[in-house]
């Protein structure tokens, strides 16, 4: 969850990731897991420094997120990926 009323935002984020974690478009074999390509290990590596999960504050069976805030679902490999969301709601009926 994050600021997603400015796509420069989500822009910049990429390009904050891409350049902390280098994808290896040389084949210099900078990573040893590299059996899927070269967009691989660096996914794994950015799905890490983010997680895989977010609490949402659900109120009055509403979201209870910011003015601005969004839902990022975040794909770091190139190459399209089938997916597939999972929701788990809990909580107390008031």
């Amino acid at each position: 969850m994050n600021e997603n009323w400015d796509d420069d935002v989500r822009a910049d984020m990429s390009d904050a990731l891409d350049g902390m974690v280098k994808e290896d478009k040389a084949g210099k074999g900078i990573y040893r897991h590299d059996a899927e390509g070269s967009d691989d290990m660096p996914a794994h590596i950015k799905s890490s420094l983010i997680g895989a999960s977010v609490s949402v504050p659900i109120s009055n069976g509403k979201l209870a997120t910011g003015t601005w805030q969004g839902i990022w679902f975040l794909e770091f490999r190139n190459m399209k990926q089938k997916r597939k969301v999972l929701a788990t709601i809990q909580g107390e009926k008031m």
